[in-house]
């Protein structure tokens, strides 16, 4: 049953790390005509970290949660099912439990990776603001003072 289980959190984690995202921006934003490289690199690191504590997660770690959520969802109603379809037999019940967690894993990898696009997008209209306020070229916006 050890080895189970241990096969089963080992397909877990492999479908949650799908589901990763780079942290950072994933747009390009260029300097303004005429401003210093140093000056448009601290622009980058305090909007990096004004994005970052607007949306207050990492992309990996929403995804991550969503995925274990859903497993251990999916692990107790395939329980329920075992248990159920098995006339109350506890190894029907662990191996519906074992059969949900996989269900629910594969399910949540989806649902993670979904979570982790929803809050880069949040990150970077944040991040995108934040360059824009400062006056560097962000892709879509014309800067017209």
């Amino acid at each position: 049953m050890m080895k189970k289980l241990s096969i089963l959190l080992s397909s877990l984690l492999i479908l949650s790390a799908c589901a990763s995202r780079p942290v950072g921006p994933s747009l390009t934003v260029m300097p303004a005509p005429g401003k210093p490289f140093d000056v448009f690199q601290k622009d980058d690191a305090e909007c990096r970290s004004y994005a970052q504590n607007s949306i207050g997660t990492t992309a990996d770690d929403a995804a991550a949660l969503s995925t274990a959520k859903t497993a251990v969802v999916g692990a107790a109603l395939g329980a329920l099912a075992g248990a159920v379809a098995g006339g109350g037999n506890h190894k029907n019940a662990g191996t519906g439990a074992a059969i949900g967690m996989l269900g629910g894993a594969a399910v949540g990898a989806s649902n993670g990776n979904n979570t982790s696009g929803e809050i880069q997008r949040r990150y970077d209209i944040a991040y995108q603001q934040c360059m824009y306020s400062k006056g560097n070229q962000v892709p879509g916006y014309s800067l017209q003072r």
